[in-house]
């Protein structure tokens, strides 16, 4: 494998403040594109463009919808396609960030997950029982707070280590690990040179009774067993 990205010049581009096309005051992916000549010039090697998948905008676009959908503000699979085959006209790669610690809670995943304790998509996430007054465990989260979200319909907790309505994925359930898999290997597929994984370090848990010492985020920070999915990643590319 051409592993180019050891010795690349990189450009990280925020699309929603990079270059607005059409005049709505959002940047967008044709943007983008008008401006790829200059950013030859500049001598980059390849574009890292931050999320433009579906998403409701909690947090600046990790908090995806739909790993398969473009946000419509930015435009169509047809400008990201247009885009991918001018930049590589011109020599540049693009890699996109990827969140699969967690998804939106408006992802069909989750919003089915949440309908009763034996939807099939419950154990995409990780839920835990719990009252309204007494959380699984005392985590807090990266945004401040606890890690768990009561869910009134069905009595229990879903955890989450950024926003409440970013869900953490169930890694240890292989239903999921075959849908993101696919998911990356739908996009290789359709030609993008690489990913950058955002949040990849949290996707391994401790036990919900695991007690903090010193490092608050040691329960879910490159937990032991976190290499095993690396290398079901590495096998994809």
């Amino acid at each position: 494998m051409d592993q180019w990205w050891k010795n690349a010049v990189g450009y990280q581009i925020y699309p929603r403040s990079f270059k607005d096309s059409n005049g709505d005051g959002i940047g967008d992916l044709q943007g983008i594109i008008e401006k790829l000549p200059y950013l030859k010039e500049l001598g980059v090697d390849f574009l890292w463009l931050n999320p433009i998948y579906t998403s409701p905008n909690v947090d600046n676009g990790y908090d995806i919808a739909d790993y398969q959908g473009i946000q419509p503000e930015f435009g169509t699979m047809e400008d990201f396609q247009e885009l991918l085959d001018q930049a590589h006209q011109l020599g540049l790669k693009i890699i996109l960030d990827l969140v699969v610690n967690h998804t939106s809670d408006q992802h069909p995943w989750f919003v089915e997950a949440k309908k009763s304790l034996d939807n099939p998509y419950r154990e995409y996430y990780l839920w835990a029982d719990a009252t309204p007054e007494r959380m699984p465990n005392e985590w807090q989260s990266f945004f401040g707070g606890s890690t768990w979200t009561y869910d009134e319909d069905t009595k229990q907790a879903y955890f989450h280590v950024f926003a409440k309505e970013q869900p953490d994925l169930n890694w240890k359930n292989p239903k999921v690990r075959e849908e993101i898999y696919a998911m990356i290997r739908w996009w290789l597929d359709l030609g993008i040179d690489g990913f950058r994984l955002d949040a990849i370090s949290h996707i391994q848990k401790e036990p919900w009774n695991f007690k903090i010492t010193t490092n608050p985020w040691a329960p879910f920070m490159n937990v032991k067993g976190i290499e095993d999915y690396m290398l079901d990643l590495k096998a994809i590319f």
